[in-house]
């Protein structure tokens, strides 16, 4: 999933696809480490983990796709009370250009790197009014 804008490019890919030039500056925006996975073969410049939903909005969703809804509004709350890593991180997309959000879940359709970049997409509409 990609979204392009005048001045910058936001993807999301699942971490364990193979690194890419055209994945920019790569955020795994996970709270726990993907399993089976090395951090010197990641390819992450910045692990991002604060982020992330709670472990308890993380259990609770449990990539349910009947839940998806409400974990989007609770995790888009989570987000609102700390808005100091949200601007953290658009600074870092206004600053590398192009970022790649990583994720471990297998679910490509229902996972938190999802919920995060509508999040972005709406964060940074209202940042630039």
């Amino acid at each position: 999933m990609e979204t392009t804008d005048q001045d910058f490019v936001v993807n999301v890919k699942r971490i364990y696809e193979p690194a890419s030039k055209k994945d920019g500056f790569r955020i795994l925006v996970d709270r726990l480490w993907p399993r089976g996975l090395k951090k010197s073969e990641a390819g992450v410049d910045l692990w991002l983990r604060e982020i992330a939903p709670s472990a308890e909005l993380r259990k609770w969703f449990n990539h349910d796709p009947d839940r998806w809804a409400e974990f989007v509004a609770d995790y888009n709350f989570q987000l609102n009370k700390n808005k100091q890593i949200a601007r953290q991180l658009i600074g870092l997309i206004k600053q590398h250009k192009k970022v790649s959000l990583l994720y471990s879940a297998q679910d490509e359709r229902f996972n938190n790197a999802i919920a995060l970049k509508v999040f972005l997409d709406k964060f940074i509409k209202v940042d630039r009014q």
